[in-house]
């Protein structure tokens, strides 16, 4: 089984948190959104991810990489 995690917002209405990380990196209890996105997936034995970014995805791309240093493996999508 495979997920798609679409973190392409802008999160106008985190802003200005959201000027200099992307809203997918916004932590809650210390953790990203996406990394608890993520870790519901594998908890759920979904491993193949794609995650779709397009707002400050550079960073969103770095943090995450291949995923491996969460057990699952991540695709990248990036949008212009």
């Amino acid at each position: 089984m495979k997920a798609m995690i679409l973190a392409a917002g802008r999160g106008e209405r985190l802003r200005p948190i959201t000027d200099t990380i992307p809203k997918p990196l916004v932590e809650v209890g210390q953790i990203p959104l996406l990394v608890h996105h993520i870790n519901k997936l594998k908890k759920a034995g979904i491993t193949d991810i794609l995650v779709n970014s397009a707002h400050l995805s550079e960073k969103i791309v770095s943090f995450l990489k291949d995923g491996s240093s969460f057990g699952v493996n991540i695709t990248h999508s990036v949008e212009g």
